[in-house]
């Protein structure tokens, strides 16, 4: 179905360019950490968009309900991204080594962690579950006009969010090309950047869907 797998592409790509605090979050996770690290991070972010796919095409009514509390979901990704935002500010420390070997060794469990820090940190932006439920809506009706709606859907699905996936890997890469040329001293200028960007799309997101919305 080629319709199916341009629509997939043209969804992952208006994703994949989509400017949030994800984009950012991935590029400072993998400067800071290594590309292990921010693999581990997108692999939460993508489990997020599984989760958010699945919810509005087999628990429509799960979805519904949760739409229903966006303001309470706004209220709860807003304080994550200001506490992250603040921590990231003021009190996230690194430490670079030239020698690969005296670097941090994570264990499963740290990977385990910022992979559910990527996961909570999408998931918990309303933004998410409305872009999804605008386009699984369009998705839906464009599929009822094919032989096999279920089929046309799960290649857009797939498509889309493999293409999304792709773009994040591509993201830690050139994150990974960036890090041999930074000091401590820029790490810490990119963690205030970083820290702002959060605390700006924490107040950002508070106003538009708690204050503006009123």
């Amino acid at each position: 179905m080629l319709t199916a797998l341009l629509k997939g592409l043209g969804l992952g790509f208006l994703l994949a360019i989509s400017m949030g605090p994800i984009i950012f979050a991935i590029i400072k996770q993998s400067i800071a950490n290594g590309h292990k690290a921010g693999y581990a991070f997108i692999i939460g972010v993508s489990l997020s968009d599984i989760s958010v796919v699945c919810i509005c095409n087999v628990f429509t009514n799960l979805f519904e309900a949760a739409l229903k509390h966006q303001t309470i979901i706004a209220i709860v990704g807003s304080i994550f991204l200001l506490i992250a935002g603040i921590y990231t500010f003021f009190f996230k420390k690194e430490q670079l080594y030239e020698d690969d070997v005296l670097k941090k060794q994570y264990r499963k469990r740290d990977y385990v962690a910022i992979a559910m820090g990527g996961f909570f940190m999408n998931i918990l932006n309303p933004g998410i579950f409305l872009f999804w439920l605008l386009w699984s809506t369009t998705i839906l009706a464009d599929s009822l006009t094919h032989e096999n709606p279920f089929q046309y859907r799960l290649i857009v699905y797939i498509t889309c969010l493999v293409f999304v996936f792709i773009s994040d890997v591509l993201k830690v890469q050139l994150s990974n090309i960036l890090r041999p040329k930074l000091t401590t001293r820029n790490m810490h200028h990119i963690n205030q950047l970083s820290g702002l960007i959060l605390i700006g799309f924490g107040v950002g997101l508070f106003l538009k869907e708690v204050v503006l919305d009123k």
